[in-house]
């Protein structure tokens, strides 16, 4: 597998090195990519850098995934308008932790494999280092002036903001880690997003000019989305990784909502998928855009991968409930817990078990629960065909609530309209 050529057709290749693509199809080549720990959890901007590295493992490389106790206390200022908050020690601690836990999932870690992936922290290297000593050695191999050129800086000198003397050190001391990893871990190529570029290359400088040796890079273009929005970003603010931050059913949602155009560039980017597999699909949609052939698949892949076949069977079965076409089969798969889930920030009623036994006709169940201000108002919305139980349609007035209308034991899901739903349990 030539490993440029695949993410070329994937679209996943923007700056590259002379010599980078030689030195892949030479050897097994050890590369890298920070991430930047500034939260306890990854986000969907971050699958990119991921899924540079998982190709790289799957074309026989060696991974490096690093990830930046030190670059994270300073922040990388590259094309942003100012500076970041500094975060405290034991919060980046705890942000390392649940970051290596997140990417060990997606990467292969035995060491028994030659091309093994491992985690490194850079503050483990810099911790070492004295202020003096990283200028005394490092600092005078590269001038101000080349520091300047970079459009990342200019950028930033030309705004309101300016820039402070520790946003402007970032790009050196990430080019020291590319350094450190050369010597130490034979690391020939760095990888990132376009907007990291002008730091890479200065991690190559300091390769050739300090340690007399050759190193390679080559970035990704950034990810934006058709209609010219930030990509990553739902209604409630970044998709995350993390389950307990933005739920499976909520991380499918965002794949199955992308636009036409924005599909077609996702499922080559953040899919494993072979390129005649992700060109009948795009096909297929085309043929027939409404059934989003397209925007399924993509989900469906990129939840399984993150979150597991598991998680995506149960966003599929979320869906179905919340857009009212599951059926009753669907619901009674549902364990309690995952019905609640499901259900978190919908009405709940609780009713007695004797209110159950006493089989009450549905009109009046649903006025004495409360989910209908009168028993006037029950009996019309049934008879306009607006009430729903447990998946179906309610045709009687005097259908009789019982134990026969329970699901998982000891609830009942009424629907009213569209979206709005209430979930009954006895107690």
């Amino acid at each position: 597998m030539n490993l440029i050529t695949e993410l070329r057709w994937r679209g996943m290749v923007q700056d590259i090195k002379p010599g980078t693509e030689e030195q892949l199809q030479k050897e097994m080549t050890t590369g890298y990519i920070g991430f930047d720990p500034t939260a306890d959890s990854l986000h969907v901007g971050n699958l990119v850098p991921i899924m540079l590295l998982v190709h790289l493992q799957r074309a026989g490389h060696k991974p490096l995934a690093l990830v930046g106790g030190a670059t994270g206390m300073v922040g990388d200022p590259s094309f942003k308008a100012e500076e970041r908050k500094m975060l405290d020690e034991e919060t980046l601690q705890h942000n390392q932790r649940c970051i290596k836990a997140q990417l060990e999932k997606f990467l292969d870690f035995d060491p028994a494999k030659a091309n093994a992936a491992e985690m490194v922290n850079n503050y483990d290297w810099f911790s070492g280092i004295s202020f003096l000593d990283f200028i005394r050695d490092v600092g005078k191999h590269i001038t101000v002036n080349y520091m300047m050129a970079k459009d990342s800086v200019k950028k930033r000198l030309e705004g309101d903001n300016g820039m402070s003397f520790t946003e402007f050190s970032y790009q050196m001391i990430q080019g020291y880690d590319f350094l450190h990893l050369y010597r130490t871990m034979d690391c020939k190529l760095q990888m990132g997003g376009s907007d990291q570029w002008g730091n890479i290359v200065t991690g190559t400088e300091l390769v050739r000019r300090i340690a007399g040796g050759e190193a390679y890079a080559f970035t990704c273009p950034l990810i934006k989305k058709a209609d010219g929005t930030k990509f990553g970003k739902s209604e409630k603010g970044n998709i995350w990784l993390d389950p307990k931050k933005t739920t499976p059913y909520e991380f499918y949602q965002f794949w199955l909502n992308a636009s036409d155009e924005d599909a077609e560039s996702y499922i080559r980017i953040f899919t494993l998928l072979e390129e005649p597999v992700i060109n009948a699909v795009i096909e297929e949609h085309r043929q027939d855009p409404g059934k989003r052939v397209l925007q399924k698949r993509l989900a469906q892949e990129v939840t399984t991968f993150i979150h597991g076949e598991a998680e995506y069977e149960f966003a599929i079965k979320t869906s179905q409930i919340l857009f009212g076409n599951a059926s009753v089969e669907t619901l009674k798969s549902l364990s309690e817990e995952q019905l609640l889930k499901v259900m978190a920030g919908v009405p709940q009623f609780e009713v007695s078990a004797a209110d159950i036994a006493a089989g009450k006709d549905v009109v009046s169940f649903l006025a004495d629960t409360g989910i209908f201000p009168s028993k006037g108002e029950a009996r019309k919305t049934i008879q306009a065909n607006g009430v729903s139980m447990n998946g179906n349609k309610i045709a009687a007035i005097d259908l009789p609530i019982n134990n026969e209308a329970l699901i998982i034991g000891k609830t009942i899901l009424f629907q009213k309209g569209k979206k709005n739903y209430f979930l009954v349990r006895v107690v």
